[in-house]
Protein backbone atom coordinates (compact mmCIF):
# COMPACT_ATOMS: atom_id res chain seq x y z
CA UNK A 1 0.00 0.00 0.00
CA UNK A 2 1.13 3.75 -1.17
CA UNK A 3 1.99 5.86 1.25
CA UNK A 4 1.41 10.03 1.09
CA UNK A 5 2.30 12.05 3.37
CA UNK A 6 2.55 15.53 1.39
CA UNK A 7 -0.15 16.96 -0.80
CA UNK A 8 1.99 17.61 -3.60
CA UNK A 9 3.06 13.88 -3.74
CA UNK A 10 -0.48 12.63 -3.30
CA UNK A 11 -2.14 15.23 -5.91
CA UNK A 12 0.28 13.96 -8.35
CA UNK A 13 -0.76 10.50 -7.78
CA UNK A 14 -4.46 11.33 -8.88
CA UNK A 15 -4.05 10.72 -12.13
CA UNK A 16 -7.05 8.00 -12.50
CA UNK A 17 -11.08 8.05 -12.44
CA UNK A 18 -10.51 5.60 -9.63
CA UNK A 19 -7.76 5.42 -6.65
CA UNK A 20 -6.98 2.08 -4.57
CA UNK A 21 -5.10 0.90 -1.92
CA UNK A 22 -3.22 4.01 -0.64
CA UNK A 23 -2.56 5.17 2.59
CA UNK A 24 -2.39 9.16 3.68
CA UNK A 25 -1.15 10.04 6.11
CA UNK A 26 -1.98 13.49 8.78
CA UNK A 27 -2.85 15.56 5.42
CA UNK A 28 -5.60 18.92 5.30
CA UNK A 29 -7.33 17.10 2.30
CA UNK A 30 -9.74 20.48 2.15
CA UNK A 31 -6.66 21.86 0.07
CA UNK A 32 -7.30 19.47 -2.69
CA UNK A 33 -10.90 19.01 -2.51
CA UNK A 34 -12.09 19.10 -5.69
CA UNK A 35 -9.40 17.06 -7.11
CA UNK A 36 -11.11 14.34 -4.72
CA UNK A 37 -14.56 14.51 -4.88
CA UNK A 38 -13.70 14.32 -8.75
CA UNK A 39 -12.75 10.88 -8.07
CA UNK A 40 -13.67 7.47 -6.59
CA UNK A 41 -11.54 5.81 -3.84
CA UNK A 42 -11.51 2.16 -2.70
CA UNK A 43 -9.64 0.54 0.00
CA UNK A 44 -7.93 3.26 1.46
CA UNK A 45 -6.53 4.56 4.35
CA UNK A 46 -7.27 8.06 5.86
CA UNK A 47 -5.38 8.50 8.77
CA UNK A 48 -5.88 12.07 11.22
CA UNK A 49 -6.31 13.66 7.85
CA UNK A 50 -8.60 17.14 7.78
CA UNK A 51 -11.64 17.07 5.24
CA UNK A 52 -15.01 19.14 5.27
CA UNK A 53 -18.33 16.91 5.80
CA UNK A 54 -18.48 16.40 2.04
CA UNK A 55 -15.24 14.91 2.17
CA UNK A 56 -15.76 12.73 4.51
CA UNK A 57 -19.55 11.27 2.85
CA UNK A 58 -17.65 11.02 -0.15
CA UNK A 59 -14.53 9.00 1.40
CA UNK A 60 -16.79 6.89 4.03
CA UNK A 61 -17.85 4.34 1.65
CA UNK A 62 -15.26 1.77 0.83
CA UNK A 63 -12.65 3.23 2.67
CA UNK A 64 -11.29 3.33 6.16
CA UNK A 65 -11.23 6.66 7.96
CA UNK A 66 -9.23 7.11 11.41
CA UNK A 67 -9.87 10.22 12.88
CA UNK A 68 -7.62 12.61 15.35
CA UNK A 69 -8.68 11.64 19.00
CA UNK A 70 -8.93 14.41 21.46
CA UNK A 71 -5.23 14.26 23.15
CA UNK A 72 -2.34 16.53 22.88
CA UNK A 73 0.11 14.53 20.46
CA UNK A 74 -0.72 13.89 17.68
CA UNK A 75 -2.21 9.95 16.92
CA UNK A 76 -0.52 9.91 13.42
CA UNK A 77 3.00 11.03 13.21
CA UNK A 78 3.80 10.60 9.95
CA UNK A 79 7.43 11.79 10.71
CA UNK A 80 9.88 11.33 13.54
CA UNK A 81 10.03 13.57 16.45
CA UNK A 82 12.83 16.12 16.40
CA UNK A 83 14.60 18.71 18.84
CA UNK A 84 12.42 21.68 17.16
CA UNK A 85 9.50 19.69 18.04
CA UNK A 86 9.77 17.96 21.20
CA UNK A 87 11.47 21.03 22.89
CA UNK A 88 9.05 23.81 21.02
CA UNK A 89 8.93 27.11 22.70
CA UNK A 90 11.85 26.10 25.15
CA UNK A 91 13.97 28.94 25.57
CA UNK A 92 17.24 27.42 27.66
CA UNK A 93 17.41 31.05 29.28
CA UNK A 94 14.66 30.78 30.80
CA UNK A 95 14.44 26.99 31.96
CA UNK A 96 11.01 27.27 33.43
CA UNK A 97 9.79 27.33 29.48
CA UNK A 98 10.37 23.73 29.41
CA UNK A 99 7.02 23.33 30.94
CA UNK A 100 5.63 24.57 28.10
CA UNK A 101 7.18 21.76 25.42
CA UNK A 102 5.18 19.44 23.97
CA UNK A 103 7.54 16.51 25.71
CA UNK A 104 6.62 17.81 28.74
CA UNK A 105 2.57 18.43 28.02
CA UNK A 106 2.37 14.85 26.81
CA UNK A 107 4.22 13.69 29.70
CA UNK A 108 1.88 15.33 32.11
CA UNK A 109 -0.88 13.87 30.47
CA UNK A 110 0.41 10.30 30.25
CA UNK A 111 0.80 10.87 34.12
CA UNK A 112 -2.52 12.20 34.48
CA UNK A 113 -4.44 9.46 32.48
CA UNK A 114 -2.29 6.44 33.99
CA UNK A 115 0.66 4.60 32.68
CA UNK A 116 -1.19 1.82 32.74
CA UNK A 117 -5.03 3.54 31.98
CA UNK A 118 -7.66 0.92 31.10
CA UNK A 119 -9.68 4.12 29.29
CA UNK A 120 -10.02 2.54 25.80
CA UNK A 121 -9.91 6.12 23.74
CA UNK A 122 -6.50 6.98 25.87
CA UNK A 123 -5.28 3.46 25.15
CA UNK A 124 -6.82 3.32 21.59
CA UNK A 125 -4.57 7.05 20.85
CA UNK A 126 -1.47 5.67 22.53
CA UNK A 127 -1.19 2.90 19.87
CA UNK A 128 -2.07 5.00 16.98
CA UNK A 129 0.95 6.70 18.15
CA UNK A 130 3.52 3.97 18.04
CA UNK A 131 2.49 2.34 15.38
CA UNK A 132 3.02 5.39 13.28
CA UNK A 133 6.24 6.12 15.49
CA UNK A 134 7.32 2.77 14.23
CA UNK A 135 6.22 3.16 10.69
CA UNK A 136 8.11 6.32 10.48
CA UNK A 137 10.97 4.53 12.27
CA UNK A 138 11.25 2.00 8.92
CA UNK A 139 10.48 4.77 6.48
CA UNK A 140 14.22 6.57 8.37
CA UNK A 141 15.76 3.08 8.18
CA UNK A 142 15.01 2.20 4.90
CA UNK A 143 18.09 3.95 3.30
CA UNK A 144 20.65 2.43 6.26
CA UNK A 145 22.25 -0.59 5.71
CA UNK A 146 21.42 -2.22 8.85
CA UNK A 147 24.87 -3.83 9.73
CA UNK A 148 25.92 0.06 10.01
CA UNK A 149 23.05 0.58 12.62
CA UNK A 150 25.30 0.13 16.05
CA UNK A 151 23.86 0.79 19.69
CA UNK A 152 25.32 1.82 22.60
CA UNK A 153 23.34 1.02 25.70
CA UNK A 154 24.29 2.51 29.52
CA UNK A 155 23.15 3.85 32.27
CA UNK A 156 20.93 6.78 32.81
CA UNK A 157 22.91 8.14 35.64
CA UNK A 158 26.27 8.07 34.27
CA UNK A 159 27.58 11.23 34.85
CA UNK A 160 29.07 13.74 32.34
CA UNK A 161 32.17 14.64 34.46
CA UNK A 162 33.01 10.88 34.34
CA UNK A 163 35.50 9.13 32.35
CA UNK A 164 33.42 6.87 30.64
CA UNK A 165 31.07 9.68 29.75
CA UNK A 166 34.06 10.64 27.54
CA UNK A 167 35.23 7.38 25.89
CA UNK A 168 31.28 6.92 24.91
CA UNK A 169 31.30 10.21 23.04
CA UNK A 170 34.55 9.45 21.45
CA UNK A 171 33.65 6.20 20.29
CA UNK A 172 30.33 7.46 19.12
CA UNK A 173 32.14 10.02 16.93
CA UNK A 174 34.97 7.99 15.45
CA UNK A 175 32.26 5.18 14.47
CA UNK A 176 29.68 8.09 13.08
CA UNK A 177 32.60 9.34 11.02
CA UNK A 178 33.22 5.90 9.60
CA UNK A 179 29.24 5.52 8.31
CA UNK A 180 27.52 3.86 11.16
CA UNK A 181 24.49 5.39 12.16
CA UNK A 182 24.55 5.63 16.39
CA UNK A 183 21.66 4.23 18.46
CA UNK A 184 20.67 4.50 21.65
CA UNK A 185 17.59 4.74 24.32
CA UNK A 186 17.86 8.24 23.78
CA UNK A 187 17.68 9.47 27.18
CA UNK A 188 20.45 11.00 29.66
CA UNK A 189 23.66 9.45 30.71
CA UNK A 190 25.65 6.98 28.50
CA UNK A 191 22.49 7.41 26.23
CA UNK A 192 23.22 11.03 25.87
CA UNK A 193 26.91 10.87 25.26
CA UNK A 194 26.19 8.76 22.62
CA UNK A 195 24.23 11.29 20.58
CA UNK A 196 27.19 14.11 21.50
CA UNK A 197 29.86 12.31 20.16
CA UNK A 198 27.45 11.85 16.85
CA UNK A 199 26.83 15.30 16.86
CA UNK A 200 29.81 16.78 17.14
CA UNK A 201 31.36 14.04 14.42
CA UNK A 202 33.83 15.20 11.65
CA UNK A 203 34.26 18.39 14.40
CA UNK A 204 38.10 18.69 16.41
CA UNK A 205 38.46 16.84 18.27
CA UNK A 206 38.54 20.13 20.87
CA UNK A 207 35.05 20.67 19.83
CA UNK A 208 33.80 17.61 21.56
CA UNK A 209 36.14 18.34 24.40
CA UNK A 210 34.74 21.82 24.97
CA UNK A 211 31.55 20.71 24.90
CA UNK A 212 31.87 18.05 27.50
CA UNK A 213 33.27 20.68 29.49
CA UNK A 214 29.99 22.60 29.63
CA UNK A 215 27.98 19.62 30.33
CA UNK A 216 30.09 18.37 32.95
CA UNK A 217 28.91 21.30 35.00
CA UNK A 218 25.18 19.82 34.99
CA UNK A 219 26.68 15.81 35.66
CA UNK A 220 23.93 14.36 35.69
CA UNK A 221 20.13 14.81 34.51
CA UNK A 222 18.24 15.84 37.70
CA UNK A 223 20.63 19.01 37.59
CA UNK A 224 18.24 22.42 37.06
CA UNK A 225 20.94 22.83 34.01
CA UNK A 226 20.96 19.79 32.73
CA UNK A 227 18.66 20.78 29.98
CA UNK A 228 20.32 24.41 29.42
CA UNK A 229 23.62 23.24 29.26
CA UNK A 230 22.66 20.96 26.14
CA UNK A 231 21.16 23.74 24.47
CA UNK A 232 24.18 25.99 25.03
CA UNK A 233 26.48 23.10 23.79
CA UNK A 234 23.60 23.66 20.58
CA UNK A 235 24.06 26.92 20.00
CA UNK A 236 27.49 26.70 19.57
CA UNK A 237 27.09 23.74 17.28
CA UNK A 238 23.83 24.26 15.80
CA UNK A 239 24.28 22.16 12.58
CA UNK A 240 25.72 18.54 12.01
CA UNK A 241 26.28 17.31 9.03
CA UNK A 242 25.66 13.63 10.61
CA UNK A 243 22.23 11.55 11.67
CA UNK A 244 21.59 9.66 14.96
CA UNK A 245 18.90 7.91 16.32
CA UNK A 246 17.65 8.61 20.30
CA UNK A 247 14.19 5.80 20.99
CA UNK A 248 13.15 6.70 24.09
CA UNK A 249 9.92 6.60 26.12
CA UNK A 250 7.20 8.27 28.29
CA UNK A 251 7.30 5.72 30.52
CA UNK A 252 10.42 7.30 31.70
CA UNK A 253 9.63 10.91 30.69
CA UNK A 254 11.14 12.46 34.10
CA UNK A 255 14.61 11.61 31.95
CA UNK A 256 14.55 14.14 29.62
CA UNK A 257 15.29 13.24 25.84
CA UNK A 258 18.54 14.13 24.85
CA UNK A 259 18.55 17.22 22.30
CA UNK A 260 21.25 15.95 20.78
CA UNK A 261 19.49 13.22 18.59
CA UNK A 262 18.93 13.96 15.49
CA UNK A 263 15.74 11.54 15.03
CA UNK A 264 13.77 10.61 17.73
CA UNK A 265 11.28 7.72 18.24
CA UNK A 266 9.50 8.56 21.26
CA UNK A 267 7.08 5.79 22.09
CA UNK A 268 4.34 5.70 24.64
CA UNK A 269 4.88 1.54 25.34
CA UNK A 270 8.13 0.58 26.93
CA UNK A 271 8.30 -2.89 25.55
CA UNK A 272 7.72 -1.69 22.06
CA UNK A 273 10.78 0.79 22.51
CA UNK A 274 12.88 -1.82 24.22
CA UNK A 275 12.45 -4.42 21.80
CA UNK A 276 13.10 -1.66 18.80
CA UNK A 277 16.18 -0.89 20.13
CA UNK A 278 17.74 -4.31 19.94
CA UNK A 279 16.08 -5.52 16.57
CA UNK A 280 17.50 -2.31 14.86
CA UNK A 281 20.94 -2.55 16.48
CA UNK A 282 21.91 -4.91 13.93
CA UNK A 283 25.36 -3.56 13.45
CA UNK A 284 26.05 -4.72 17.44
CA UNK A 285 25.42 -3.09 21.05
CA UNK A 286 27.98 -1.85 22.81
CA UNK A 287 26.81 -2.25 26.79
CA UNK A 288 28.62 0.76 28.93
CA UNK A 289 28.41 0.31 32.92
CA UNK A 290 24.79 0.05 33.76
CA UNK A 291 21.99 -1.28 36.14
CA UNK A 292 18.83 -3.27 36.22
CA UNK A 293 17.46 -1.69 32.40
CA UNK A 294 20.86 -2.05 31.07
CA UNK A 295 21.24 -5.81 32.17
CA UNK A 296 17.70 -6.41 30.97
CA UNK A 297 18.43 -5.70 27.76
CA UNK A 298 21.68 -7.62 27.64
CA UNK A 299 19.59 -10.86 28.26
CA UNK A 300 17.03 -9.79 25.30
CA UNK A 301 20.06 -9.14 23.41
CA UNK A 302 21.22 -13.00 24.00
CA UNK A 303 17.56 -14.47 23.53
CA UNK A 304 17.65 -12.24 20.25
CA UNK A 305 21.39 -13.42 19.20
CA UNK A 306 21.18 -17.21 20.49
CA UNK A 307 17.98 -17.87 18.03
CA UNK A 308 19.29 -16.26 15.45
CA UNK A 309 15.91 -14.44 15.48
CA UNK A 310 17.10 -11.69 11.90
CA UNK A 311 19.15 -14.36 10.53
CA UNK A 312 22.32 -13.84 12.49
CA UNK A 313 23.45 -12.71 15.43
CA UNK A 314 25.03 -9.48 15.85
CA UNK A 315 28.31 -8.48 18.45
CA UNK A 316 27.92 -8.05 21.94
CA UNK A 317 30.62 -5.71 23.36
CA UNK A 318 31.05 -4.86 26.58
CA UNK A 319 33.10 -1.86 27.90
CA UNK A 320 35.09 -1.93 30.82
CA UNK A 321 36.61 -5.28 31.93
CA UNK A 322 36.35 -4.57 35.27
CA UNK A 323 32.67 -3.51 35.70
CA UNK A 324 31.07 -6.63 33.83
CA UNK A 325 33.48 -9.20 35.47
CA UNK A 326 33.40 -8.01 39.12
CA UNK A 327 30.74 -5.03 40.01
CA UNK A 328 28.20 -6.63 37.54
CA UNK A 329 29.74 -10.20 36.84
CA UNK A 330 27.58 -10.60 33.59
CA UNK A 331 30.13 -11.24 31.22
CA UNK A 332 32.11 -14.85 32.83
CA UNK A 333 28.78 -16.05 33.16
CA UNK A 334 27.94 -15.20 29.38
CA UNK A 335 31.13 -16.48 28.42
CA UNK A 336 30.88 -19.87 30.00
CA UNK A 337 27.17 -20.62 28.75
CA UNK A 338 29.07 -19.81 25.43
CA UNK A 339 32.07 -21.86 25.67
CA UNK A 340 30.09 -24.67 26.74
CA UNK A 341 27.06 -24.55 24.36
CA UNK A 342 24.46 -23.55 26.44
CA UNK A 343 23.70 -19.63 24.71
CA UNK A 344 24.71 -20.10 20.87
CA UNK A 345 26.05 -18.15 17.97
CA UNK A 346 26.84 -15.23 20.02
CA UNK A 347 29.62 -13.28 19.09
CA UNK A 348 31.26 -11.41 22.49
CA UNK A 349 34.08 -9.15 23.63
CA UNK A 350 35.43 -7.54 26.40
CA UNK A 351 36.90 -4.21 26.50
CA UNK A 352 38.36 -1.35 27.75
CA UNK A 353 40.17 -0.06 24.74
CA UNK A 354 37.87 1.72 22.37
CA UNK A 355 40.15 1.19 19.22
CA UNK A 356 39.30 -2.46 20.14
CA UNK A 357 35.51 -2.13 20.36
CA UNK A 358 35.58 -0.72 16.97
CA UNK A 359 37.81 -3.02 15.17
CA UNK A 360 35.75 -5.41 16.46
CA UNK A 361 32.56 -3.88 15.37
CA UNK A 362 34.55 -3.45 11.65
CA UNK A 363 35.57 -6.98 11.47
CA UNK A 364 31.82 -8.09 11.41
CA UNK A 365 30.69 -5.41 9.35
Amino acid sequence: MKEFESIPALKAHLTASTIESIAVQSLDLREIERLILDREFKDCLFLGCQMSPSLWAHLSVNNYLFPHLDVPYHCYPSTLYTRENLYSKYNYRQPETYQQTLDKVVYDHYIKTGKETHAIKETLARRLHDHSITDALQEFLHEVEEKKVVAIMGGHGLSRASQSYRQITEIAKELTEAGYLMLSGGGPGAMEATHVGAWLAGKPAAALHEAIAILATAPKYNHPNWLPTAFQVLEQHPTSDFKSLGIPTWHYGHEPPTPFASHIAKYFANSVREEGLLAIAKGGVIFAPGSAGTMQEIFQDIAQNHYESFGYASPMLFLDKAYWSYDRPVYPIIELMSRRGDLKNLNIGLYDDSEQIIAHLNRFK
